[in-house]
């Protein structure tokens, strides 16, 4: 059946490798890779006939989950890491092919071999990389927008690499290919800045308003693979020009539409692309040589992991970020594939080398899952022997400051509500960019990791009431929340938290509030939900705020429809005092409030100023609010009372 017959025994092999893969613990990817091992050419039992067309459909597959990432990653959320992107990305590609030059050269190869192997290990795995995001839902932390960067950056630099190494002979001849292909580049940016991103997204809306499902999928993917067409036809990368089409459709109002209904077909291609890796693999190859391949691996992703991590120290980043990039982005990546049978077609490789390369790009691939996961036990392990430092210390803060660790989108929400109330406050920021726009804002600031008692210290933890940590990597939070109960014990925390289960570990480590941001977006929408169906404002909000006093999970099973109106009973009420009321110059005692109407004052504000403390003898003035707590009928008779 040609190649229908080979996309179906791709997708029963992966459907049984990734069920052995799911039952075993063990990442998916390895499942489809061990898939393509058991249905490429070089094993015995069915075998895919039409490999060159699998592998075409396999780069349909990096094409759409690029497109993906674009239409989830408008420009402007890569903005923040443009600096290590731009200048980060070049320095880490130098840096690899010098340290594989160099290593290609202590096992005997040729120098030409050697520049050929530098270059196939620079560029990492974008399908790898952006797969272990997705499923670990780290695509928006700031880790994984540096990740896609320098991956976006890798993945351009690849057209220049394809050019230049054939013509390793004649560089003068390479060097004008590879100004031609940036000027297209150029051009094509201009363009698709210019006119594409009026022309598609309003093409998308109109596509969008004729509501068929079935013409906006056939749209989406027809723009996504086709502007990726036209610039693989232009001499450029064809998963460049996809990308550059999901930038470009993110400005549209469908955006979101049109990524849920591409993800299937993304998923599908994903698929097919790790089942393609597998079948380049020589079974018999590996078996021969694996003490010389393992060494390769090791001392391929062990070099690789330290540029990574130094470079993200050079450009400032700390905490956690360094070791996560290092030891997500160490494998050899897709596009050695390609270079290397580029490298092949051109005589510069022989077969034992390119089977070499092979060999460790899949294993280096199948092994990033691994050595990705205990990121966060070994910057544990990494920051108890090593504690942080302070980078800029601010003037000491009277009384007790209120801390804020984290200065991204909820510590300024946070920071400006505590300003607005003039309330002293001091922001814990480990990213100078982002630091410095808490210090522009007139904000005091430590410059410092948050984890580090050191940096805590500095900022006045141990004298602080009250903690707020806006963080969104979990073991940072768990850090920050560990070391702030060892500071000061009295210390009220309210923390973020990343999960459910984040969030009843940060309870039992004693944090006094959680909040889990998709929990409260669930928790607006049933407000919302319930304001249609007419229940009373008071009813509902009784209703949420039993749910999230049960933290938030505990209760679900207990809370019924019926429970609404009893949760009403209590509910506090700021009223004025009128000017004309006879209450005016009287004590509480005096007035009789609680008597006459069952309701109780617990608070007033008078000038501005909070008075919690109302006792008998609290005498009620003109311009005063009370705070009133009661049944809505208590409340009702005390407004009525009050005069």
């Amino acid at each position: 059946m040609g190649i229908a017959g080979d996309l179906a025994l791709i997708l029963v092999a992966a459907l049984f490798g990734g069920l052995l893969a799911h039952r075993l613990g063990l990442p998916l990817i390895l499942g489809y890779i061990l898939a393509g091992v058991l249905v490429g050419p070089n094993t015995i039992g069915p075998t895919v006939g039409e490999v060159h067309q699998i592998e075409l459909l396999a780069d349909v597959g990096v094409a759409l989950l690029l497109f993906t990432v674009g239409l989830e990653f408008p420009l402007e959320r890569l903005a923040p890491v443009r600096s290590i992107a731009l200048l980060g990305t070049p320095l880490q590609l130098g840096l690899t092919v010098a340290y594989g030059y160099g290593l290609a050269r202590l096992l005997g190869w040729t120098p030409n071999e050697g520049l050929w192997f530098g270059c196939l290990i620079s560029i990492s795995s974008t399908m790898v990389v952006l797969k272990i995001l997705m499923d670990r839902g780290l695509t928006d932390t700031l880790s994984g927008r540096v990740m896609v960067g320098m991956l976006v950056m890798q993945d351009l630099a690849v057209i220049p690499m394809t050019i230049i190494l054939p013509t390793l002979s004649n560089l003068d001849e390479g060097l004008a290919v590879v100004g031609a292909a940036l000027l297209r580049a150029t051009i094509l940016l201009a363009v698709m800045a210019v006119f594409g991103t009026r022309a598609l997204p309003a093409a998308m809306g109109l596509i969008a308003s004729w509501r068929s499902r079935e013409l906006f999928i056939v749209w989406v993917a027809a723009i996504g693979l086709g502007v990726g067409y036209a610039t693989y036809a232009i001499g450029l990368s064809f998963a460049f020009g996809a990308f550059l089409a999901g930038v470009v459709l993110s400005r549209s109002e469908y955006s979101h539409q049109a990524l849920s209904e591409i993800i299937p077909l993304r998923e599908i291609f994903s698929l097919v692309f790790f089942v393609s890796v597998g079948m380049l693999l020589k079974p018999e190859f590996l078996l021969e040589q694996w003490p010389r391949i393992l060494a390769v691996v090791v001392a391929v992703m062990v070099g690789k992991a330290l540029i990574f991590g130094g470079i993200c120290r050079t450009f400032g980043y700390h905490n956690i970020l360094p070791l996560a990039v290092a030891l997500s982005m160490p494998q050899v990546g897709e596009f050695a594939f390609v270079l290397a049978r580029l490298g092949r077609e051109h005589e510069a490789l022989g077969d034992p080398i390119y089977f070499t390369l092979l060999s460790v790009a899949v294993v280096s691939m199948g092994l990033t899952p691994f050595a990705s996961q205990p990121a966060e036990r070994v910057y544990q392990w990494w920051r108890a022997r090593h504690p942080a430092t302070v980078s800029e210390t601010p003037a000491p803060v009277e009384g007790n400051p209120v801390l804020v660790a984290g200065f991204g989108l909820t510590g300024r929400f946070v920071s400006a509500v505590l300003s607005r109330l003039e309330q002293p406050f001091v922001v814990i920021e480990a990213d100078p960019v982002t630091s410095r726009q808490a210090r522009e804002a007139g904000y005091q600031t430590v410059v410092g990791d948050a984890t580090s008692e050191v940096v805590l210290e500095a900022a006045g933890a141990a004298r602080t009431r009250l903690a707020i940590v806006t963080l969104d990597e979990r073991l940072a939070i768990n850090l920050v929340v560990e070391r702030l109960r060892h500071l000061n014990s009295k210390v009220r925390i309210i923390s973020r938290a990343t999960s459910l289960e984040h969030l009843e570990e940060l309870y039992a480590a004693g944090i006094h509030e959680g909040v889990l941001p998709e929990m409260e977006a669930g928790l607006e929408l049933a407000h919302q939900t319930l304001s249609h169906l007419d229940y009373h404002p008071e009813n509902i909000l009784a209703f949420l705020d039993g749910v999230r006093q049960s933290h938030y999970q505990e209760v679900l099973g207990t809370l019924t429809p019926s429970a609404l109106e009893p949760l009403s009973q209590l509910r506090m009420e700021w009223l004025p005092l009128p000017d004309t009321s006879p209450l005016l110059g009287q004590s509480l005692a005096e007035a009789g409030i609680r008597t006459q109407t069952g309701a109780s004052i617990v608070a007033v504000i008078r000038q501005d100023r909070l008075l919690p403390d109302t006792g008998a003898e609290f005498r009620l003035q003109a311009g005063d609010r009370i705070a009133a707590v009661g049944s809505r009928d208590q409340r009702q008779r005390l407004k009525e009372f009050l005069g």
